[in-house]
């Protein structure tokens, strides 16, 4: 079976930080793009960063948390993170990771129309208090 399991979640401060992590079982990581998307309750799930395949590694993040959050690789250990600094409450939300199946893309997409992302994981949450 192939999944994926994010970790890291909890609740924390504004201007705190947290670490996500988003793990394989079934597969490696190396040859997928991987993107970290936010949904907030009663709102549309939004691409929050993403991660080219380890061969490339190229980045994009969403505006609102360019400059906050750093999204990189631990190829040893198979895991993408999530670096969030600086939280902010509109941060809140659940956070699940996917994984693109689109073959050898230039750049990784934080659009679900936009690639091909067939597996999820399950999500973690992260509350952030004023």
């Amino acid at each position: 079976q192939l999944q994926l399991v994010e970790s890291g979640g909890g609740l924390v401060q504004s201007g705190g930080s947290l670490r996500l992590s988003c793990a394989p079982s079934g597969f490696s990581l190396d040859g997928f793009p991987i993107g970290w998307f936010r949904q907030a309750p009663g709102k549309e799930r939004e691409g929050v960063a993403c991660i080219n395949y380890r061969a490339r590694s190229t980045t994009m993040y969403a505006d609102s948390v360019k400059g906050r959050f750093t999204i990189s690789r631990d190829n040893a250990k198979d895991i993408v993170y999530l670096q969030m600094n600086s939280l902010r409450p509109e941060n809140t939300g659940v956070y699940s990771c996917a994984a693109d199946w689109t073959p050898y893309p230039f750049n990784c997409t934080m659009e679900v129309a936009k690639g091909q992302y067939d597996v999820w994981g399950q999500g973690t949450q992260v509350t952030v208090s004023s």
